[in-house]
């Protein structure tokens, strides 16, 4: 992948989670660190935990992004397919700027949350009577299925690699770089609470997912007025 490419991902990522993140997971941040974390460990043993969790996110986001990336790889045949694919790309990136500022509606239509499903609420409530480390692992894995509209704007990313292991990586980065927010949530959540710092966290997100969906426009308007570009697998 380009070096471009991976700091636009993590640095959208980053300020995302600062922002988009902790309003959507922070909930179940919050509950676990109150209901799992004994306080009467030692912060090292506290610190396993919440990475734990985040490892697990990290997992199924990886495993949706081979996942797209597979998908991604059987439609794109040729530099027209591929123009398209970054195109899609980028708008659905624009319109997840856009949602981030307030001025769509992009990432509510599309976070349809299965919270109240039974099977979600079972699995849950179940890891969350267990203190073991596996337990914060496998509640990461199961807060990595919920709807996100932050997580399927990476997943068509993804999509756009066509190829599984790139794919898995462009959710690998988003994944490890939304950790220090959701990681610091669980021993500071009072400052994270603080309505004006993840408004400026939301905006710095919006601009950079902004930027990142015109750039890959423009990729994709390459793509479709250069036939003779060699297609590569990950850009």
């Amino acid at each position: 992948m380009e070096t471009i490419n991976i700091v636009s991902i993590m640095t959208i990522a980053f300020f995302g989670s600062f922002g988009h993140c902790i309003g959507m997971c922070g909930g179940i941040v919050i509950a676990y660190t109150g209901t799992k974390v004994d306080q009467k460990w030692g912060k090292t043993k506290q610190a396993m935990a919440h990475l734990f969790y985040s490892f697990g996110r990290i997992l199924t986001y990886m495993t949706l992004g081979a996942m797209f990336g597979y998908l991604g790889g059987v439609v794109t045949f040729n530099n027209t397919t591929n123009g398209i694919l970054w195109i899609v790309t980028g708008i659905a990136m624009i319109l997840a700027g856009l949602s981030l500022l307030g001025k769509v509606k992009f990432l509510t239509l599309i976070e349809h949350s299965f919270l109240k499903s039974s099977w979600y609420q079972e699995s849950f409530k179940s890891l969350l009577r267990n203190q073991s480390l596996l337990s914060f692992f496998l509640l990461g894995m199961l807060n990595g299925l919920l709807p996100c509209g932050l997580v399927y704007s990476f997943a068509i990313i993804a999509a756009s690699t066509a190829n599984p292991f790139y794919g898995a990586f462009v959710m690998f980065l988003f994944g490890i770089s939304t950790i220090p927010a959701l990681f610091s949530l669980g021993f500071f959540v009072g400052f994270f609470k603080d309505a004006s710092f993840r408004n400026i966290m939301i905006r710095l997100a919006a601009i950079s997912v902004l930027l990142y969906g015109a750039f890959t426009i423009y990729n994709g308007y390459r793509y479709l007025v250069e036939p003779d570009r060699t297609i590569l697998q990950c850009h």
